[in-house]
């Protein structure tokens, strides 16, 4: 059997984004398993705000792309992180064009193992967001795992190369990774 296929996505445009190097964590760790990963970057991608006038005269180049990198893989780290106690908007942006359907195709998101991840300078790592876009994406027929990783103290937490410095918290960011991993094996 061939090696599960693992997008890893951070839904924040900042070029020193937490949970980006948080999310190129886990995609570190997925790949000692064995897993085929890619990480995608939403600030590297220009998709515009989902409106269905234009996607009447064809879906976004990019936004294509990203729909048909996740249409393909087996399973998808995600980590968000929270504004206001919820999604980001480019995040929320990324999933509604990824989530929209073409004739006789597959959607994005439909059976894709998802594991669940954030990190916030706060005391509560961004946990209050991740209930939102669990509640999204289980909504659009993700299987969302139960287990979560939400890392307080953010500016604390990652070395100079953006590799967490916590062993304790690296094992909890190894260990949802692998989960993830075992689970799309097992789904394949």
């Amino acid at each position: 059997m061939s090696a599960p296929k693992i997008i890893a996505l951070a839904g924040s445009l900042r070029k020193e984004s937490f949970n980006q190097k948080l999310i190129n964590e886990a995609a570190r760790f997925a790949l000692q398993t064995g897993a085929e990963v890619e990480v995608i970057q939403l600030n590297e991608l220009d998709i515009p705000l989902f409106n269905e006038d234009i996607e009447a005269q064809g879906t976004p180049a990019d936004a294509q792309r990203l729909k048909d990198k996740l249409r393909s893989a087996d399973g998808i780290l995600l980590a968000s992180p929270e504004y206001n106690g919820s999604i980001t908007a480019p995040l929320k942006n990324a999933i509604d064009w990824a989530s929209r359907t073409e004739q006789g195709a597959v959607p994005a998101f439909r059976n894709k193992v998802v594991a669940l991840f954030a990190t916030s300078p706060g005391g509560l790592g961004g946990l209050r967001g991740l209930n939102h876009v669990r509640d999204i994406l289980s909504g659009i027929g993700s299987l969302v795992l139960a287990d979560q990783l939400a890392v307080p103290s953010a500016f604390s937490v990652f070395d100079d190369n953006g590799q967490v410095s916590d062993p304790e918290i690296a094992d909890k960011v190894s260990s949802l990774a692998h989960q993830l991993v075992s689970v799309a094996s097992k789904l394949k």
